[in-house]
């Protein structure tokens, strides 16, 4: 059984708190009270109080490390940083909103935790699944209790493949349905399923052998990016450059196939 840290055990039972809710909720969608944040972006009262809980039961354990959140943006901690060291929260508590508002069941939470820069812990719970992933440096990724590889699939023909499309006023269209394109030509099949997050951990679960996407938040990545690693694929921008907060595309894979699907992504 995979031993996990008091780093992990406070955000995977964070995340499970914050998912008994989220599950009622969605039992009763069509209840809820939606408000409009932009063109086909929605947030809803359940993202809001997961929000929330996450923000308590994380704070809690650790009042000494600030936040990034997707709706409420960066607070500073509660405490000043034990030993001078900054340490930070990065969480998205509703990952796949539309999804989860339409009533389909592909929705997660994620969480990451970031030291100086760089990512060094990773929670994605899909509460519908059940199915909890997480990572730690060099600790290795795992689903629940079990250790996690990326696919040893090495040729396109075989690769299936994950991505985001744009949507009304988000994005460059013509660019991804050339990308698009070019992929759907050389892979098994495409995928387009409405959670990064997810698509990340699937990436390191073996289960998509790519996914590629522009224009995303750090909250939407940032607990894949470690999962990916931790299972041993790789993890860039789009052209292949290093992934910096502000990274306009993230490219995820297992190790043989990312060049070859980043070639495809610059050729289109």
């Amino acid at each position: 059984m995979a031993v996990r840290s008091a780093t992990i055990n406070v955000m995977t039972r964070a995340a499970d708190k914050a998912a008994r809710r989220l599950k009622r909720d969605f039992g009763e969608v069509e209840n809820l009270q939606v408000s409009r944040k932009g063109p086909a972006d929605f947030v809803s009262s359940a993202d809001l109080r997961a929000e929330q809980t996450l923000r308590e039961e994380l704070g809690r354990a650790r009042p000494e490390y600030d936040f990034l959140m997707e709706e409420s943006g960066h607070t500073a901690a509660r405490q000043p940083a034990s030993g001078g060291v900054p340490r930070r929260w990065i969480v998205d508590p509703l990952d796949g909103t539309t999804n989860f508002l339409h009533g389909l069941p592909h929705f997660a939470i994620s969480i990451a935790l970031e030291e100086r820069g760089e990512i060094i812990a990773g929670v994605v719970y899909d509460p519908i699944k059940e199915e909890m992933f997480w990572a730690e440096k060099g600790a290795g990724a795992y689903l629940n209790d079990r250790r996690l590889r990326a696919s040893g699939r090495d040729t396109l023909a075989a690769a299936v493949v994950g991505t985001g499309a744009p949507y009304k006023g988000h994005g460059d269209a013509p660019k991804f349905l050339a990308e698009l394109n070019a992929v759907i030509g050389a892979t098994a099949g495409m995928r387009r399923w409405g959670s990064a997050s997810l698509d990340l951990a699937y990436v390191a679960a073996g289960r998509f052998d790519a996914f590629w996407e522009r224009h995303l938040s750090l909250w939407d990545t940032a607990a894949g990016i470690v999962l990916v690693r931790e299972a041993g694929g790789y993890v860039s921008e789009v052209d292949g450059k290093s992934l910096r907060p502000d990274s306009p595309s993230i490219l995820a894979a297992n190790a043989t196939l990312h060049p070859a699907i980043m070639a495809l992504l610059r050729g289109a």
